[in-house]
């Protein structure tokens, strides 16, 4: 059956905004996928959450949710278990693919338990002042290291420190700021991505993109400013490399539970072997993101990934 006739008769809502720091990226990828959708012929609209989101789901007319929200609160399970409540369908993971996934630190313990190569870490304790926290990074890992936020995307809050000094001024900054922070193990080489699609057992690996920023590393800046990065897709890697990446970009989709489309980040050692850093369960779609960048690439139209994307809405979720 054409895939557009399983959505006859029904009304697709475009969920974007949100309230988190990736607010603006998402009103680029919702309003780019609206425009598909209605290019396609699907009856469509736009809903733009905010702090009256649960409002606005509750009074707006629709039968399925084509999420467009990064960050928290739209990518962390919290709008899908609205959403289940309400018993409206939505693409992508369910609730708890989405919060393991948007939680960097029980990913990577995920990662360990499944066999995926990722970066040595140690999660700070709130806790702790720039002295013991420099004390327990110091006697686990060497500068220079990579300060992260557990639960944020699109680079927010990430830094590469290189010595003490950078240390104190990040972490005073930063601790206050974000929900939890953890460092990882700083791999040079090569800044990599796979998107993935479909479920469990059928999930299927996009071509490796690799990204060669402008800057010292793939931030926010980097990913969202025209002209601040530069895709090679397919990455030019050895082929066992490529493979490495390919499969562990699928491992981490299924054991962190993800369904209909993701995208693993990755950094390929200077040596060839591949790290999993997170994975992102509602990649962006803008004209300038990964995902859409990989599929080209294989062939995909962005009009043909997003219908692939919105047929997730059909499946059973976990």
């Amino acid at each position: 059956m054409d895939g557009k006739r399983l959505f006859d008769g029904k009304k697709i809502a475009v969920l974007m905004g949100g309230t988190s720091g990736e607010r603006e990226v998402s009103l680029r990828s919702g309003k780019m996928v609206y425009e598909s959708l209605l290019r396609q012929g699907f009856d469509t609209i736009l809903l733009d959450l905010k702090e009256d989101a649960l409002d606005v789901l509750r009074s707006a007319s629709f039968d399925i949710a084509f999420i467009m929200l990064h960050g928290r609160g739209g990518e962390d399970g919290t709008i899908q278990g609205v959403l289940e409540q309400l018993g409206i369908p939505y693409t992508g993971s369910g609730v708890t693919g989405s919060a393991v996934s948007m939680n960097k630190v029980m990913s990577k313990r995920l990662f360990i338990a499944g066999g995926i190569p990722t970066p040595e870490f140690l999660v700070l304790e709130r806790t702790w002042d720039g002295d013991r926290a420099l004390s327990e990074a110091e006697a686990v890992l060497a500068f220079p290291m990579v300060l992260k936020p557990v639960n944020e995307g699109s680079s927010l809050g990430v830094s590469i420190l290189h010595d003490r000094d950078e240390f104190f001024r990040e972490y005073s900054g930063n601790r206050g700021k974000y929900q939890g922070l953890f460092l990882e193990r700083y791999i040079p080489g090569k800044c990599i991505t796979v998107g993935v699609l479909g479920t469990g057992r059928v999930a299927r690996p996009l071509p490796v993109l690799e990204l060669i920023p402008a800057k010292e590393f793939y931030d926010y800046e980097a990913k969202y400013t025209k002209g601040m990065t530069r895709f090679v897709c397919p990455a030019e890697l050895e082929m066992q490399t490529y493979n490495d990446a390919q499969r562990f970009a699928v491992s981490a989709h299924v054991v962190l539970g993800l369904a209909g489309f993701s995208r693993i980040d990755m950094q390929v050692s200077q040596d060839g072997v591949v790290y999993v850093l997170e994975a992102n369960s509602i990649p962006g779609m803008t004209e300038l993101s990964d995902l859409p960048a990989e599929a080209r690439a294989c062939g995909m139209s962005y009009d043909e990934l997003v219908l692939e994307i919105l047929k997730s809405a059909l499946e059973e979720k976990h």
